[in-house]
């Protein structure tokens, strides 16, 4: 079986992740090459595309989102809030979806509903985002519970951390449309997104999505796809399906003894990628980490996860030097302050932390 390093693979990925170099790329062909962005903090995300524009564009994440709406902002994966592409948003939220977390005993017991009570509450959120309008928060739990006379559900439905909603989001009723000043309003993708077209197949959905993550994040493991997904929260008989589903167009390497997919018209790319020697600057909740997650241990020293992946679930941001998580920053008086995990080369590291002053600015 043909063999590849982790130095070749964290290259290639910087190189597929606009990272080594940026690109001459729109927030929608990031959000596309990355498999998603989280957005659960608005300044990480737009950080996250500045930092892979070789032009950053001001204001490109919000244009695409609520003016041209080829970007959608939703809970998708491991339940936290992401942009996506619109025209494939869908395939994602099919394969969240399939985690049904709200069937468990102890999700039941945690949040006081059932699954008939979720059922109920996406009727009535259908029914609430049927004329096409937007709702915030509380115009929509004032709904949902008129409707369901659900009352014991109106603090949970109204929390922000949207634990009855991301069901909601998975199931296509709702996503995220445009701020009402401070407040967040909620709008059915079927009329606020003109690439919607419902939710396909799972098989449809497993291919684009496993195909969108191993263009960005692999090689991986099936394991390693379900870990990003869903914190391996789905059965292995499911995952294993969606591969085969997605197994036209997959190839297989070995990374340092272990078999892994990648797409068959990445190998030869792959194969000749050389080890990285550049250092760069990411930002809160990169797609980098979180695509690999901060227990890989080819990324993150075993040693040094507390202090990438903090308390609260906050992802610190991280330098790499050498494709490796060798140290973190912190934004003081504008610039980047970095503590080093190992020596950095400093001239490159000064140079990254000037370009990251000028984008925090």
């Amino acid at each position: 079986m043909t063999s590849v390093t982790w130095a070749q693979v964290l290259a290639w990925r910087m190189r597929r992740q606009y990272i080594e170099p940026p690109g001459d790329v729109s927030a929608v062909d990031i959000a596309r090459r990355l498999a998603g962005v989280q957005a659960q903090v608005a300044s990480a995300a737009e950080l996250a595309v500045a930092v892979r524009q070789e032009t950053p564009r001001p204001g490109g994440v919000a244009s695409a989102v609520l003016d041209d709406r080829t970007l959608v902002k939703t809970w998708a994966m491991r339940g936290t809030l992401h942009l996506l592409p619109a025209d494939e948003v869908a395939a994602y939220l099919v394969l969240c979806a399939a985690v049904r977390n709200w069937e468990k005993a102890t999700w039941q017991r945690t949040f006081g509903a059932t699954p008939a009570d979720l059922e109920a509450i996406a009727g009535a959120a259908a029914e609430a985002l049927a004329g096409g309008g937007a709702l915030t928060r509380e115009e929509l739990t004032t709904a949902v519970v008129e409707e369901t006379g659900s009352r014991h559900l109106a603090e949970v439905l109204g929390s922000g951390w949207g634990t009855l909603l991301k069901p909601l989001a998975w199931w296509g009723v709702l996503c995220y449309g445009p701020p009402q000043g401070t407040r967040v309003t909620f709008t059915a993708p079927e009329h606020w997104l003109p690439a919607w077209k419902g939710l396909p197949p799972v098989e449809e959905a497993a291919r684009t999505v496993i195909h969108a993550y191993l263009g960005a994040h692999g090689p991986a493991t099936p394991e390693m796809f379900d870990n990003w997904l869903m914190r391996k929260g789905n059965r292995k008989k499911d995952v294993k399906g969606w591969f085969d589903a997605a197994a036209d167009g997959l190839s297989t390497v070995e990374v340092e003894g272990v078999p892994m997919h990648v797409l068959e018209e990445h190998l030869d790319e792959l194969l000749d990628t050389a080890p990285a020697t550049s250092v760069r600057l990411l930002g809160a909740f990169d797609q980098y980490v979180l695509g690999a997650g901060t227990n890989a241990l080819y990324l993150i020293p075993v040693e040094r996860r507390s202090e990438v992946s903090r308390t609260g679930g906050w992802i610190s941001p991280v330098v790499l030097h050498e494709g490796r998580v060798a140290g973190v920053w912190e934004a003081k008086d504008g610039n980047p302050a970095v503590t080093a995990f190992e020596d950095i080369p400093a001239e490159p590291l000064q140079a990254e932390r000037e370009r990251l002053g000028r984008l925090l600015a």
